[in-house]
């Protein structure tokens, strides 16, 4: 069925191609996303689909049912937004909007769901019951899910799993990579602002310093993964910006100054621990130095966990498009982050990784580009998942 079925899709290719460039080229941040969801409603339509736009604001979910009703369904869902990066690339479609790129490849994520709708809206003896094309805005910033999920997604499309994807980086295109259970972590994102007195740099004796707190507190950050984290617990915390009265002048001791970052963990005692022990670092370290401290701890995303038979059921899905030695069933968990975790927090589901091969930036920097050899790979992923868990219980077509 896998190589019928890719041969079959590459006579999408171009057009696929054709509609991911030009996303590529218009990208929209986060809860801006009106012409990418007005795209994707417009070509759902067309190919019959039935379309509810606005769901969790700027989210679209197309419904598709087969020609022999079925009582099964499932839910598969894209993201569409696109990140505050200037694009560095040298492309006939490069980004048009000034500071926004598709750094991580959502433009890929949408044309590979709209291939696999179309599809299965031309081929609907191919499965039997409902499937729910769900494209999701603001997975960036982490409110995109929430968004559709309050807007009752689950109660007003009912869906027995729900699934996802992600293309990555450094994975030969054509291959799967994918683990059960906790697959990704938990991301959190703190601020700290230390206030004293500032002072002379000539007389740092007359003044509270909060330069060398700064830098006693960076380094004491440290302590709490390598001494009061399980060495077996995966954490980590980074320091991703400093704010100051760096330069206004050289003999000035600044009297105010914030330093942010992210930290990550899977497990709720875990990120007690980080909160808990970060907040008496910042408090203690400022006393010892005279000064004080404010700290900002947000607890942004939960961690991805995949159930358990989901990710069996989507090894073998892409097992039947690719091969087995294809698929990695059992990857090591990554510390990035995906809201996608909130849906599978009300859903049983499975979250995949599929190769955008080696030709390309890293995820979320400026020469970033999805790889449109790899479209048909996903679309094909789509496509054996549907047509192997949406079964004719009475009579099995895979076309």
């Amino acid at each position: 069925m896998g190589n019928t079925l890719l041969d079959r899709l590459r006579s999408m290719q171009t057009e696929l191609t054709g509609i991911r460039q030009d996303i590529h080229s218009h990208p929209e941040s986060a809860m801006k996303e009106l012409r990418t969801s007005s795209i994707v409603a417009t070509k759902l339509k067309q190919w019959g689909l039935t379309v509810t736009e606005g769901v969790g604001n700027l989210g679209v979910v197309g419904t598709l049912k087969s020609n022999i009703p079925g009582d099964q369904s499932i839910g598969l869902r894209a993201d569409m937004d696109a990140l505050e990066i200037g694009e560095k690339n040298d492309l006939p479609y490069v980004s048009t909007n000034f500071g926004i790129m598709h750094a991580c490849g959502h433009d890929g994520h949408t044309v590979m769901l709209l291939g696999a709708a179309k599809y299965l809206s031309e081929n609907r003896d191919s499965f039997y019951g409902t499937v729910h094309f769900i494209f999701q805005p603001a997975e960036e910033n982490g409110a995109g899910a929430l968004h559709m999920i309050e807007d009752e997604l689950f109660d007003r499309f009912p869906m027995d799993a729900i699934y996802g994807l992600h293309n990555a980086a450094g994975l030969p295109v054509g291959e799967f990579a994918i683990r059960s259970g906790s697959m990704m972590s938990a991301a959190d994102t703190w601020t700290v602002t230390f206030r004293g007195t500032g002072g002379h740099g000539a007389a740092p004796h007359l003044a509270t310093d909060v330069t060398v707190l700064l830098a006693q507190f960076i380094l004491s950050l440290q302590t709490i993964i390598s001494r009061n984290i399980e060495p077996t617990d995966p954490a980590v915390i980074s320091v991703g910006a400093i704010e100051g009265g760096y330069f206004r002048s050289l003999n000035v001791l600044p009297s105010e100054i914030r330093v942010g970052g992210t930290a990550r963990s899977f497990t709720k005692g875990v990120r007690d621990t980080i909160e808990q022990r970060m907040k008496e670092l910042a408090h203690g370290l400022a006393t010892s130095f005279g000064c004080k401290a404010d700290v900002v701890y947000n607890r942004e995303g939960i961690s991805l966990v995949n159930d358990v038979q989901s990710t069996e059921r989507a090894i073998r899905a892409a097992e039947s498009l690719v091969s087995a030695k294809s698929v990695f069933g059992n990857i090591p968990p990554i510390m990035g982050s995906e809201d996608f975790a909130e849906m599978l927090e009300h859903k049983a589901g499975a979250y995949i990784f599929m190769g955008n091969g080696n030709n390309s930036g890293a995820l979320h920097s400026p020469t970033y580009n999805f790889n449109d050899d790899a479209t048909i790979f996903g679309v094909g992923y789509w496509i054996s998942l549907v047509q192997q868990e949406l079964q004719n219980k009475l009579r099995v077509t895979t076309l």
